[in-house]
Order: structure tokens, then sequence, then C-alpha cells
């Protein structure tokens, strides 16, 4: 036991290191995700706004979506932002508390988007299965408690996740190398077996949100079976125009945090794991607006009525 005791290392900040074998690309590199952020800030606000201010737009789907452009927002801020300003200023030290508290906020918005999208998953099938219930199914008050619930399961997620990774000792040095502070090059810095319950908390996870989306799949076939039993053949475009952005939302922020968290877990990863990392924050708040916004006629002719006032 004191052999163990003297091989642990009590750490009290990390070094995010971001890209060390690329030190000239490191500043394209901020002025890339910079850009990126901005169009992803400017992308969803639009959203948010647009929705606020048109009164034909006042849908379940529509409240859901605007939701989601909020989280997006609190999502990439948590990420992006401070990880471009230590890559500038060349200063990667983050404290241990400052860490968890990273980790933390990315899990619980992380977590609440997933969430968020399965309610928006329910909402397109109630829609379309269920048409003559659908303002009794999701009526104001259940759209409340949805989201709600959604924020709740985002925070469950956090708090598991972060209890499960900083239980743990760390007997390596205290480099990551990352732009932010992620479970898996975390974990790489534990001594030996005591990472374990948090790979579990991992796979349930990735196994847990592997099931959810075959659901989604699932009732994408079925409202795929319905539409194809509409008779108007610009009806069943426009069902279909509201499902498939949708499906491929989820797939991306799906994919890539696969790719993340069940990738090389090396205590020296390659860049390209250091780029697919930092995309899994950048991709889904950033392609969200508009995957959304061009595939939806409705915003399409609110954005168009409001260029025709001008």
């Amino acid at each position: 036991m004191s052999e163990k005791l003297r091989n642990v290392t009590l750490i009290t900040k990390f070094l995010l290191m971001g890209f060390p074998d690329d030190q000239v690309l490191q500043r394209p590199y901020a002025v890339f995700f910079s850009l990126v952020y901005l169009m992803a800030l400017m992308g969803n606000l639009f959203i948010i706004t647009l929705i606020t201010i048109d009164q034909h737009l006042q849908k379940p789907m529509y409240f859901f979506l605007k939701k989601l452009s909020l989280i997006d927002i609190c999502y990439i801020s948590v990420t992006v932002p401070k990880s471009v300003m230590k890559t500038l200023t060349n200063n990667h030290s983050i404290s241990f508390v400052g860490c968890a508290s990273k980790v933390f906020l990315i899990l619980v918005f992380a977590g609440t988007v997933f969430a968020l999208l399965l309610v928006m998953s329910y909402d397109r099938y109630a829609a379309i299965r269920c048409p003559l219930h659908y303002e009794a199914i999701m009526n104001r008050g259940a759209c409340v408690q949805m989201v709600t619930s959604s924020w709740f399961n985002g925070c469950i997620y956090g708090s598991i996740h972060v209890a499960g990774t900083f239980s743990v000792h760390f007997c390596g040095p205290n480099i990551v190398h990352q732009f932010l502070c992620n479970i898996p090059s975390l974990l790489t810095l534990a001594c030996s077996g005591d990472q374990t319950l948090e790979y579990v908390f991992i796979i349930v996870s990735c196994c847990f949100a592997f099931v959810c989306f075959t659901f989604m799949v699932a009732s994408c076939g079925y409202i795929a079976s319905t539409v194809l039993r509409i008779p108007s053949l610009q009806r069943r475009f426009k069902t279909f125009s509201t499902c498939m952005p949708h499906l491929t939302v989820i797939t991306l922020f799906l994919s890539s945090g696969y790719i993340v968290y069940l990738g090389s877990t090396s205590k020296s990863p390659t860049s390209m794991n250091l780029f697919m990392s930092v995309l899994y924050s950048l991709l889904p708040p950033s392609l969200n607006p508009v995957i959304y916004s061009l595939r939806n006629r409705d915003m399409k002719v609110t954005l168009g009525n409001i260029s025709s006032e001008k």
C-alpha cells in the first residue's frame, strides 16, 4: 500500500497541449476554430431570433429547435473560446477544479442535446402518426416538461461521468494532449486499474445511445410507411423534409461522439485524433442551424417574408 501511495502524484493542474507536433499550425487552427465558432454563434442566434419573432413558428417542433439552438450556443461556448485563447497566448495550464468543471459542463450540454433530439424525434412521430391527437399530446405543458427532463438527464449524465473520472488517482504526468479536458485523455493519466469504472460508464452510455438511435431509425421507418400512403407528392416531400434533417443531425452528433470516446486513447494520440476531438465540439453546433434552416420550408418562407419587408 505504501509503495502505491508513493507512486501517486498529487495533480493540482493539467497542461492542455493541443497539437504539440504542429507548433507552426497552431495559430491557423486557432483562427479557423474562431471563425467556425462565430458562424455557429450567429447561426444559432439567427434561429432563436427567427422563431421568437414569427408567430407562424410557435409550434412544438420550433419550440424544441429554439431550445436546441440555445444549448448548442452554451455547448460550443464552453469548449472553443477558452481553447483558442490558450493557444494564442501559449498558456496551456488549467486547474484540477477548472478541468472537472469543463468536463461537467460539456457532458451536461451533450447529454441535454441528445435527450432533446430524442424528444424532437417523438414530436415528429406524434405529428405524423397521430395527427388528430397531436395538439393534445404535445401541449405546452408537455413540451416544457420534456425540455426540463432533458436538462435533468444532462445533469445526471454529467455528474455520473465526472464522478467516475475524477475519483481516480492520477499516476502519470499532468500533460493532456488535447485542446480541452477530455475524459478518454484524462483516463490515460490515471493509475492502472482505477479507470475501470469510468470505462464501464462510457461503454454503457455508448450502448444506450446506440439503442436510442435504433429506436429513432425505427420511428423514421414508421413515419416513412405513413408518408408513402399520402397521395399528394407535395405533402410527401414536406413530411420527409421535416424528418431527414433531424436524422442527419442525430447521426452527426452520435458518430462524432463515438469516434472521440471509442477511438484511440493512447497517451500520445495522432493529430487526426486531436482534430476529431475538436470537431466533436465544433461540428454539431455549427451545422445544426444550416441543416434545419436550409431543409425547412416554414423557416425559408419566414426568412423570405422578412427580406421582402425590407
